[in-house]
C-alpha cells in the first residue's frame, strides 16, 4: 500500500477554504481582479515579496463591473476575471509570466492565480460556438457557456494526465523534458487518450517514452494543474523486466535511474511530481 505524505502542494491552502460554486455576482471594492493577456498576469509584490492581486477599488476607473467575470471565492474574498484583452496600466503593478505562481507566497494567492489562469484560457478559447460560429453567452446559474442559436453548451475544459514514478528496488527513474523551459528532473508523464483506462495510459506512456514494462501499478493521489488545464493523477509502478532505457528524444532530453540516496532534489511545496520523488527519496 502506498502511503501519502503530509506535504503541501499548490492547492493545499487550509485553513483557508476554496469555494468553486458559480454565482452571478458583481465585484465589490475588495474583490480581487485577475487581468491576463496570453501567458502574462498583472501582479505586484509587497515588502516581504508576497504576491498581490489588484482589488476592484483600484480598477474602478479603468473597468466597469460588466467586464468582470466571477470565478470563485477563497474564504470571504471573491475573485474575478477581467474579460477584456488589454494590458492595463496600474501604478505599482506589472505583467509577469503566470509561472511566477510556482515561486511566490502566499499559497492561497498562488493557487487562486493558477486556477484563474485555467478559467481564463477556457473563456478565451470559447468566445464563439464551435458548431455554428455564433457568439457564446454565459449561463446565469452555472459555469457554462451556451449558444442561443444552435443550443451548444460548453463546460470548463479539464485534461486528464498521468504522472508515474517507475521504481526498481532502491532506484527511481527520473526524466528531463525535451524543448521545454522547465529543466529540473521530473517523472514519466502523459495525457490520457480516448478509450484508455488510467492504467493503460501508464503502461503506454512508459513504453513510448522510455521503452520499459511495469507491474504493480498503484494510484497515489491527484492534483489540479491550472497552468495547463490539467488534472494530474499520480501512480507508482515497479519495473517489470530489464532496466535498459530507450529514450524517445522527441519527448525527453534524458531519463536516468537514481538511487534513493543520490537524489539531490528537495521538496518544492508546489507539485505532485516533486512530492512523489521526495516520497521515494525519504523511503516514506
Amino acid at each position: 500500500m502506498i502511503a501519502r505524505m503530509e506535504t503541501i502542494m499548490i492547492q493545499d491552502i487550509l485553513p483557508k477554504q476554496y469555494h468553486n460554486e458559480y454565482y452571478q455576482k458583481s465585484p465589490v471594492s475588495n474583490s480581487r481582479i485577475f487581468c491576463f493577456t496570453d501567458n502574462l498576469v498583472l501582479i505586484a509584490k509587497d515588502a516581504d515579496n508576497s504576491l498581490c492581486i489588484p482589488e476592484y477599488q483600484e480598477l474602478m476607473e479603468i473597468t466597469g463591473e460588466e467586464h468582470c467575470q466571477f470565478l470563485f471565492t477563497i474564504d470571504e474574498i471573491d475573485y474575478f476575471l477581467y474579460r477584456e484583452e488589454e494590458k492595463i496600466q496600474l501604478p505599482g503593478y506589472s505583467f509577469e509570466t503566470v509561472r511566477i505562481f510556482r515561486q511566490i507566497e502566499p499559497k492561497d494567492i498562488c493557487f487562486a492565480g493558477v486556477t484563474a489562469n485555467h478559467l481564463y484560457s477556457w473563456y478565451k478559447f470559447n468566445r464563439f460556438c464551435g458548431r455554428c460560429g455564433t457568439k457564446m453567452h454565459h449561463n446565469d446559474k452555472e459555469r457554462m457557456l451556451y449558444c442561443d442559436k444552435c443550443g451548444s453548451q460548453i463546460y470548463p475544459k479539464i485534461v486528464p494526465a498521468i504522472i508515474v514514478a517507475v521504481t526498481n528496488e532502491n532506484k527511481i527513474l527520473m526524466t528531463q523534458y525535451a524543448g521545454r523551459a522547465y529543466k529540473n528532473y521530473a517523472l514519466v508523464a502523459g495525457f490520457v487518450e480516448i478509450g484508455e483506462t488510467l492504467e493503460d495510459t501508464v503502461r503506454r506512456e512508459i513504453m513510448e517514452e522510455v521503452g520499459l514494462k511495469v507491474k504493480n501499478i498503484t494510484y497515489y493521489k491527484s492534483q489540479p494543474w491550472g497552468f495547463d488545464s490539467d488534472l494530474l493523477m499520480g501512480f507508482f509502478a515497479e519495473l517489470d523486466g530489464e532496466e535498459q532505457v530507450t529514450i524517445d528524444y522527441n519527448e525527453l532530453a534524458t531519463a536516468e535511474w537514481f538511487e534513493r540516496d543520490k537524489i539531490q532534489l528537495e521538496q518544492d511545496d508546489i507539485s505532485l511530481t516533486r512530492e512523489m520523488i521526495m516520497k521515494f527519496k525519504n523511503n516514506a
